[in-house]
């Protein structure tokens, strides 16, 4: 049987009780190592090969919330390539619904604090007190690196939904803001450790000052797209597969996957995309399948 890392799915404790009854293995895929594999499944690659796994969030095996992942598979093996800085995501699961947690826990990480943080707006004065108060005691929160939280910081930076019906709500918002002839990325480094880190706060920097300098929206979310896909190149390079493979819930964002495939493409690599099988959640089965008969021998 094979299930997600994350001990409180109900699919992990269905699947716990099915080993259980039928005497056979419980194998446990990591969140985004499934979606690699998934497309490495619907493609049929071998061989070596970086996924792109971009989404919301996924059980990390460190236990913190995963979701920008540059991850290399290549047979059983994998690893952690790279991924985003870490922040907190005050009231945790909840920022999936509230952009303006995720802004606020990129906010706080920075050091933007009290009424000069853009967040005091987006609560009430009790509220905004007690969250800072309580992101003064890391211990409290979960952190995150998840890509979709930082689509949905920006978001709400931008003026957008601060709190949506749905999770992406404001990740779709900031995709169709975006001018798609916008050439320019803002400054987004890739460290030298292993896993390398993806620095956001250069750019959330460039972002407020672009902002407050009466820069349009679509401009700031064309930037913002030109620098996901100018990391992707560098995580890529540093990655020296020449397949990659783009994943995760982020890649149903045609905006975005259309800029990273381009320049994947024109900086000489093999880009695979996802078509049979769902590029969100919905495509994991396949790579949970893939990656239990590889640790089983089937």
């Amino acid at each position: 049987i094979a299930c997600d890392m994350h001990p409180d799915y109900s699919s992990t404790r269905t699947a716990q009780q099915l080993a259980a009854r039928w005497r056979v293995p419980l194998v446990r895929i990591q969140h985004h190592h499934a979606h690699v594999l998934s497309a490495v499944a619907e493609w049929q690659l071998s061989g070596r090969t970086l996924g792109l796994a971009w989404d919301g969030t996924g059980y990390g095996l460190d236990g913190t919330a995963w979701g920008s992942e540059a991850i290399v598979v290549e047979g059983r093996a994998w690893t952690r390539l790279a991924h985003l800085r870490a922040f907190p995501l005050p009231g945790g699961d909840r920022a999936a619904r509230e952009p303006r947690r995720a802004a606020l826990g990129l906010l706080h990480e920075m050091g933007t604090r009290g009424a000069d943080s853009p967040a005091a707006n987006w609560f009430t004065p009790p509220e905004f007190a007690a969250l800072q108060a309580a992101l003064d005691r890391p211990q409290l929160f979960p952190r995150s690196t998840g890509m979709g939280r930082l689509f949905d910081a920006v978001a709400a930076l931008g003026g957008l939904k601060t709190v949506v019906s749905f999770e992406g709500e404001a990740a779709m918002q900031l995709e169709f803001a975006a001018d798609p002839t916008e050439g320019t990325a803002y400054p987004l480094p890739l460290s030298d450790a292993m896993p390398a880190v993806a620095d956001w706060e250069p750019l959330v920097r460039c972002v407020l000052h672009d902002l407050r300098g009466g820069c349009s929206l679509a401009t700031v979310a064309g930037r913002f797209h030109r620098a996901l896909a100018e990391l992707a190149v560098a995580m890529a390079t540093r990655a020296a597969c020449h397949q990659v493979v783009l994943t995760g819930g982020c890649f149903q964002n045609r905006h975005l996957t259309h800029c990273v495939r381009a320049r994947l493409s024109e900086a000489g690599f093999d880009v695979y995309t996802q078509r049979r099988v769902p590029p969100g959640d919905g495509g994991i089965a396949l790579g949970q399948i893939l990656g239990a008969a590889d640790q089983v021998g089937a």
